[in-house]
């Protein structure tokens, strides 16, 4: 006989993730919390927001051999010691693409390393902090992480995700908006990283026919050879400045302007290319003037970070319901350990640059301010 590997009680602090593996193998799984199915899967993620004892059953079937494996469990789930913070712990990832805004916001000097960024990106945007950073143009990402899990509270959305949108007047969502995609993961290795894989959350765009998923696009860093080609009537310095190419065998330039002249790339990665994957979400800015010169970027309907002014805060927050698969397949989350935003718009906009995502905060909703 193989023991079970699931013990008959746990105890475990309220939002902090715990996870049972069954070791005996079979073809049908049910894990129940009184009449109700929670799970179907082998391992049982159990993650609460509330302290108490919660009664689990495991039912495991198998055809041949024939067995049916009965488990009861007990998880007591008791209150934090430290109170939670609802906002932001640590920042884990900033990977910017090109942008007009990389190199200040926030402001590289020389020597600085990958990891001083990340303590920049950190200071900038956790806890009560809210210093705008810039994800640049498409694809590029920031990964943070709360104190604790985030739960999946049914039919309410979880955690708020601020940057520097705004309507052009009241009610108008033609403005200002750089949508940024969101995606959440589970710490299952349990080792504090995140590297487990990372789940989208379906917003408005997510099944428009202009959208794409599986999208990778890589910058080329410019040679030091390189000669400007200026558009001064669009206040361009360099329409030239920075290749990139898609796998979509397409290809084009990030474009410099008058209004930012430092480094564009990065310059605390030395890889002459920059590549990033993802979904392409429809380009959302127009020239109003036809001229160039009256560029007007319009709010998505739900579910993108820097789409929607921070005061709008049912239409910047994000429901971890909405989790998805690579293949666009629903998935039952019941926390998140980890959120990553990266820049979903992939288009030049005149003088006023490329669209790139800003963010300035994150909150979780289900712990009070």
């Amino acid at each position: 006989m193989v023991g079970l590997g699931i013990d008959d009680t746990y105890t475990i602090e309220r939002m902090r993730t715990l996870i049972l593996h069954p070791e005996y193998e079979g073809e049908h799984y049910a894990w129940r919390m009184g009449d109700k199915v929670i799970s179907t899967e082998r391992d049982l993620i159990f993650c609460q927001a509330e302290a108490g004892t919660y009664n689990l059953q495991l039912e495991i079937n198998n055809p041949t051999p024939s067995y049916t494996i009965l488990h009861n469990t007990t998880i007591v789930v008791f209150d934090e010691e430290v109170a939670y913070s609802p906002y932001i712990s640590k920042v884990l990832e900033y990977n910017p693409a090109p942008g007009q805004f990389i190199n200040t916001m926030p402001e590289y000097e020389e020597g600085d390393t990958y990891q001083t960024m990340l303590s920049k990106v950190e200071d900038a945007i956790a806890g009560t902090n809210r210093s705008l950073i810039s994800l640049g143009g498409w694809g590029g990402y920031v990964t943070f992480a709360f104190d604790h899990s985030v739960v999946n509270t049914p039919n309410l959305p979880d955690f708020i995700v601020e940057g520097n949108a705004f309507y052009a007047s009241a009610g108008n969502r033609n403005g200002s908006s750089e949508p940024g995609v969101v995606m959440v993961s589970i710490d299952v290795n349990r080792n504090g990283l995140p590297d487990d894989p990372f789940y989208e959350l379906a917003g408005s765009e997510y099944t428009n026919p202009a959208t794409i998923h599986q999208y990778a696009l890589t910058y080329h860093r410019t040679p030091a050879e390189h000669t400007p080609q200026a558009d001064t009537k669009n206040s361009l310095s360099d329409t030239t400045y920075i290749l990139w190419k898609n796998n979509q065998g397409e290809q084009g330039y990030v474009h410099k302007n008058t209004f930012h002249s430092q480094d564009y790339y990065p310059l605390w990665f030395t890889d002459s290319t920059l590549t990033f994957y993802g979904t392409r979400l429809p380009d959302n800015a127009v020239d109003k003037s036809g001229k160039g010169n009256m560029w007007v970027q319009t709010a998505y309907d739900y579910g993108y970070a820097d789409s929607h002014p921070n005061d709008s805060i049912s239409r910047c927050s994000f429901d971890i319901a909405w989790a998805v698969t690579a293949e666009g397949e629903p998935v039952n989350l019941p926390c998140a350990d980890f959120v990553r935003v990266y820049t979903g718009v992939h288009q030049q906009c005149g003088w006023i640059g490329e669209i790139s995502t800003e963010i300035s905060h994150a909150r979780d909703l289900n712990i009070e301010e």
